[in-house]
């Protein structure tokens, strides 16, 4: 039994279902990268850096593992830091951290000697951001043999003696290129390269840029045709530059840009998961307008996404627009809820549903195997489309255990009823559920031990990052009917 429900999820968020993930190439997932622990992109990071607040920069870190980065960009590329001295600094105090060190670090930063020094901190497999062949190709061989001798693998940027890659051609020639001098020349594992195509800045007014969101996809598409083994990721956020302050078109751009991206094999990104939505929520018109400029359909497609880029800036500030889904009926309420990890009324939502539920004669596992699972079914579907992403998933997956977790209560005054009452209420059987040795997820694994316990099973849960010859003896032990194992791998 996988864990649907955990924070770094990999299959569709449906209890006890046997649906495929979203599958990115042929053996893959579409993996989040966070980028607010780079003194480059957040102002708040580089200032905590800065001022020497570590405690507070771990802070950032441990949130964006907790939102559902799956492995974390850490960059001190800033002219008033010791970049080196920082980059040592951090990776070590992420060293002793459990919550953060358990996903994997992508080292990133324009200077060698500073990925150098950042390797020789990362625990376990770390990714380097980035080398290329900007500064000729012996170098690029040097850095690649030492990138392979530390066991990291590598972002390998789509840039030459020439410039950076701007059009689909010069894409596909740098990364086939690199890739044959990596493989052939360095024996670099072809599975250890993760291209990064360019994504660059669209709508920005300049006919010459229309394309380049069409390119980048078009090139993700023939290097996982073409270059055996090889990923693909790039940073997102580059490409709704031009609408810089407005974040609800930005949200879109990121949304439509990696829905698109996806699809045609991008295997990671450098993204804020804040900054991404769920591609069937957003407004039809935007939605449509948002395509024609990533798609580059029609000349004028920049110009009529600025003309409604304000209302929808209005819109996502104006609350009474904000609430109207809190007119829906209490089903409908749960399952916007869960789909946009919204927590504010989902105790009030699911104390109303029992309620409802109660006076039909049902029980608070109702609830739960009803309309909340209903909801659940909604994101499992969207994510398994690609409609939805990692980090969102993990938010509804929070507000259901929130609303399990209210539900709770109810449940236990349901079995005191039923023993007091002098009810059999022997158990069905015992199950030993456990999340796996190198796991520590546990959300799914402890709404499925209460749906479980609600249905008069008994359950021995053992917890986390539980080896396999202990769950093996507990079975035995406690003469378990069934075992139930949680984990990604």
């Amino acid at each position: 039994m996988s864990d649907p429900l955990s924070p770094s999820v990999s299959v569709p968020p449906m209890l006890l279902s046997g649906l495929e993930p979203l599958r990115i190439g042929a053996d893959s997932l579409f993996v989040n990268v966070g980028e607010r622990t780079n003194v480059t992109g957040s102002k708040a990071f580089a200032r905590m850096i800065l001022n020497g607040e570590y405690e507070q920069a771990l802070a950032v870190a441990r949130q964006q593992v907790e939102n559902g980065a799956q492995i974390i960009d850490v960059n001190m590329d800033e002219a008033m830091l010791d970049s080196k001295a920082a980059m040592v600094k951090f990776l070590n105090l992420i060293a002793g951290e459990p919550d953060i060190a358990r996903v994997p670090v992508m080292v990133d930063s324009s200077k060698w000697e500073v990925i150098e020094a950042g390797l020789r901190c990362v625990q376990g497999k770390g990714v380097v951001n980035s080398i290329s062949m900007k500064e000729g190709v012996d170098e690029f061989k040097r850095q690649a043999r030492l990138v392979k001798r530390y066991g990291a693998a590598a972002v390998v940027m789509a840039f030459d003696e020439k410039g950076q890659a701007d059009t689909y051609e010069r894409k596909v020639e740098i990364c086939e290129r690199a890739y044959r001098i990596l493989v052939d020349e360095v024996g670099f594992p072809p599975e250890d390269i993760i291209f990064d195509p360019n994504i660059f800045a669209i709508a920005t007014g300049i006919e010459e840029h229309n394309n380049y969101a069409v390119d980048f996809i078009n090139a993700t598409r023939w290097i996982k045709q073409n270059l055996p083994g090889a990923k693909v990721s790039g940073g997102v956020s580059n490409v709704s530059f031009s609408f810089r302050g407005n974040d609800p078109v930005r949200e879109a751009i990121h949304t439509v840009f990696l829905y698109h991206a996806i699809q045609a094999g991008m295997d990671m990104g450098i993204v804020n998961a804040g900054m991404v939505g769920v591609y069937d929520e957003l407004e039809p018109d935007l939605r449509e307008r948002v395509e024609d400029v990533v798609l580059n359909r029609r000349t004028d497609a920049g110009e009529r996404l600025v003309e409604v880029a304000e209302n929808a800036k209005g819109a996502a500030k104006d609350d009474s627009k904000k609430n109207e889904w809190r007119a829906l009926p209490i089903r409908e309420r749960l399952s916007h809820a869960l789909v946009r990890g919204m927590n504010d009324f989902i105790s009030e939502d699911t104390e109303e549903m029992w309620r409802e539920i109660e006076a039909g004669g049902g029980r608070p596992l109702n609830v739960i195997e009803g309309p909340l699972m209903d909801g659940m079914n909604v994101v499992g579907d969207l994510f398994g489309q690609g409609k939805m992403f990692l980090p969102q998933v993990v938010k509804s997956a929070r507000v259901m255990k929130q609303a399990v977790a209210h539900l709770l209560p109810y449940i236990e005054a349901e079995k005191l009823a039923q023993v007091a009452a002098g009810e059999d209420v022997k158990p069905k059987g015992k199950i030993v559920i456990a999340t796996v040795k190198g796991d520590v997820h546990d959300i799914g694994k402890n709404i499925v031990t209460v749906v479980l316990q609600c249905n008069n099973f008994e359950v021995v849960n053992m917890g986390v990052m539980v080896p396999c010859h202990e769950i093996l003896a507990m079975a035995k032990a406690e003469g378990a009917d069934i075992v139930g194992l949680s984990g990604l791998i």
